[in-house]
């Protein structure tokens, strides 16, 4: 970069933080009050302070608000008290305080994926679950429901392995894999949660104990992908792969030359081997020329992924050149999404295609409002069959859209230009968002077709029918955050 380019560096460093806190993270645990038999409630929930000896906020306790609020400053969550066990078994007395007094849980380690539907309950918050365990050998790992994917990836970076991890360090593990967990690496590995070995969890009837395929098949299927209405998950195990050599990086070029990159975008991903994963996004940055920029991953070499990337390469004119050779630790850095909680609103939808006249109509639609228009290449093996909750995806793209808004007033144009673009990509359009990157005002039946959703809801009465769990898209309710 030139010496004249570092005045707007340093802006695009301090603004791109705004941008795409749509990796990953998701808020989890519980239901709503859908049914099921009358439980005694009581006047307050001030019996919480013996009840458990984690720490608990109640309405007018210093640091309540701060303690309800969600990662998505968009969403108001109204809820009865903030909980954060202690332990496992911390958590354990509270669902057995839930189960006694009628009351209903939402547990949310951040809440990068939160809605209203969690409006009424006591919000569980797990960061004092924190174990964290890698065995080399076994290339595995154990994780608290309170432990984040940068995390994760410290400490297996060191031993040439990683996680299925999202694009942001600051997203907890146990939210993100219970939606699924589109990772940098899913087209190599396929959902996070086809990595999951077993569950610790407290059940409905306040049991500690462990899910495993054989031991439970199908809250298991359940748990991989399904959300968190089934249980209090403390504790996930799950399968780390081999990184011994990790490239990626952001590319940035005016936007003027948007359509030559997002040609060469769909030139490389038409063929691409499944190590290789590439983001193309427009961006609309303060105090800054509009942009167009491709982020990526490679599983193998600086060589090998050059090579590959050629068609961009050959597009002069670049702003910023990130790529790099880099441990499974720095996954973070590519994008350097936001980490402190943002008032970010977005809406996800999977592609059947990107054809020519979608990329001439992508192209042709105005951003303002929208801060980011992004296309993520999918395929590889979230196209292949999956025994979980998430299952396959054949959709080979999908288009995320992205605005901040730091007022209520701000929705109404936001959602009309996010109406635009999905209008002008109407005929590959799929109307389907995976789980994990449902929105406030999503429900389940736009994550999951009708099969597997019957599957979950069949899980759910049985496995928690007096609905004591409410996770932030309810399978049992198809209005919930609307």
């Amino acid at each position: 970069m030139s010496a004249g380019q570092g005045g707007w560096s340093r802006r695009f460093e301090l603004s791109r933080r705004h941008l795409f806190a749509i990796g990953g993270g998701l808020a989890v645990a519980a239901c709503s009050p859908v049914g099921g038999a009358e439980r005694a409630e009581p006047a307050d929930d001030s019996g919480l302070r013996s009840a458990v000896r984690g720490r608990v906020l109640l309405p007018g306790d210093a640091g309540f608000d701060r303690a309800r609020t969600p990662w998505n400053l968009t969403v108001d969550q109204s809820v009865r008290a903030v909980v954060e066990p202690a332990d496992a078994d911390d958590a354990v007395a509270l669902v057995r305080y839930a189960r006694d007094t009628g009351r209903d849980l939402a547990v949310q380690p951040n809440g990068h994926n939160p809605s209203a539907a969690v409006n009424g309950t006591i919000l569980v918050r797990t960061r004092a679950l924190n174990e964290l365990r890698i065995d080399p050998a076994t290339r595995s790992a154990r994780v608290g429901a309170g432990v984040s994917w940068g995390q994760v990836q410290a400490a297996a970076s060191g031993h040439g392995l990683t996680g299925v991890a999202g694009s942001s360090p600051a997203v907890g593990v146990t939210g993100y894999t219970l939606g699924g967990g589109l990772s940098w690496f899913a087209r190599r590995f396929g959902w996070a949660s086809d990595s999951v070995t077993a569950f610790d969890i407290v059940d409905a009837d306040a049991t500690a104990r462990r899910v495993t395929k054989t031991s439970d098949p199908e809250l298991f299927w359940a748990l991989r992908g399904g959300g968190g209405d089934h249980a209090l998950i403390t504790a996930t195990e799950f399968d780390l792969h081999p990184a011994p050599a990790l490239y990626g990086g952001k590319m940035v070029w005016p936007v003027a030359l948007a359509a030559r990159v997002l040609a060469a975008f769909r030139e490389i991903t038409a063929s691409a081997p499944d190590e290789l994963t590439l983001w193309w996004s427009l961006l609309r940055v303060p105090d800054a020329p509009p942009m167009v920029a491709v982020d990526l991953t490679y599983l193998g070499e600086a060589g090998a992924a050059e090579t590959l990337l050629r068609p961009l390469d050959r597009i002069e004119g670049r702003l910023r050149d990130t790529r790099r050779s880099m441990p499974p630790a720095e996954l973070g850095t590519i994008v350097g999404e936001p980490t402190d909680p943002s008032p970010i609103s977005s809406h996800i939808e999977l592609l059947t295609a990107l054809t020519d006249a979608d990329a001439v109509n992508l192209l042709a639609e105005p951003m303002d409002p929208l801060v980011g228009v992004q296309v993520r290449h999918l395929g590889g093996a979230l196209a292949r069959p999956s025994d979980s909750a998430a299952g396959a995806v054949t959709a080979p793209y999908y288009l995320g859209l992205i605005a901040v808004q730091p007022a209520p007033a701000a929705a109404a144009a936001n959602e009309d230009r996010v109406a635009k673009f999905l209008g002008a990509l109407e005929q590959s359009r799929s109307r389907r968002t995976p789980r994990t990157l449902l929105g406030p005002r999503q429900t389940a039946a736009d994550a999951f077709g009708s099969d597997t959703l019957n599957r979950l809801r069949d899980i759910k009465r049985r496995s928690d029918p007096k609905d004591l769990f409410r996770s932030n898209f309810p399978v049992l309710n198809g209005t919930a955050g609307r």
